[in-house]
């Protein structure tokens, strides 16, 4: 359960100092999410998203450490684990005395990727804050490219007024430009802040997975091979090298 608490608390606390970077610069990221009003409301409710989907995980894995921690200690009729662990709970309901290596990979694997995909849902969201920035970064400089264009070509250097018509015309490239800057750093802050939260899940994950692994570690066996059927290896792997090396003379000459 320590190292549940330990990275919940990072996670809390690193929520709460991004909350108060915002309510401090408050005016700075109203400015910015004002630039464009949709692509960067929708950044900003997929990074809430994701946030509120890592607490959500981290938290599913309470039940699970809770199983862990009885069945390590011994516990009689503990309760089956929800999600991750359960199809390995079922295997190990009979609590046998020693498991074998083929069979203490298996378990292994079996967990891996069962936590892989559980993953995969915040790595995807991660992956669309990375994308929608960058397409708030294109769409800003069509928009910028396409402003200018149009300021050059409707602007009459014969008329006294083309500074004022000029000075009008640039509304529209700088609101590309706010467009692109502006996707672009709440995207890549987005992902960061999304990321950080996934990697503590992922640590949470892993301490599952390194306590469980430790546990069964210690009751499985290794086969023991005896001397003469030891003897009896070495003398068949030095036939089997006598064979190359003669079929690598044949071949030579």
């Amino acid at each position: 359960m320590n190292n549940f608490h330990k990275n919940l608390n990072r996670m809390a606390l690193f929520t709460a100092v991004v909350l108060c970077g915002i309510i401090l610069f408050y005016r700075m990221f109203l400015a910015i999410s004002v630039a464009n009003v949709y692509l960067n409301g929708i950044i900003i409710g997929t990074t809430l998203f994701g946030i509120i989907l890592c607490f959500i995980k981290v938290f599913q894995l309470l039940p699970e450490y809770r199983w862990l921690n009885a069945y390590t200690r011994g516990a009689r009729g503990i309760k089956m684990p929800p999600r991750l662990l359960y199809s390995v709970a079922v295997m190990l309901r009979t609590r046998p005395q020693k498991l074998t290596g083929d069979g203490l990979r298996g378990i292994l694997d079996m967990i891996l990727v069962r936590m892989e995909d559980d993953r995969e849902s915040v790595r995807y969201v991660v992956n669309t804050l990375v994308f929608l920035g960058l397409l708030g970064t294109f769409w800003g400089l069509i928009l910028t490219v396409g402003g200018f264009a149009e300021l050059i070509g409707n602007l009459n250097f014969n008329d006294d007024a083309v500074m004022e018509t000029m000075q009008a015309g640039l509304t529209r490239p700088l609101g590309g430009m706010a467009t692109a800057f502006t996707s672009s750093l709440l995207g890549l802050g987005g992902s960061l802040i999304v990321g950080f939260l996934a990697l503590q899940m992922q640590l949470a994950q892993s301490a599952i997975f390194h306590k469980l692994e430790d546990f069964l570690s210690s009751r499985t066996g290794v086969a023991h091979v005896e001397n003469g059927a030891w003897t009896k290896i070495e003398s068949g792997l030095d036939k089997i090298s006598n064979a190359v090396r003669s079929i690598d003379r044949k071949i030579e000459a």
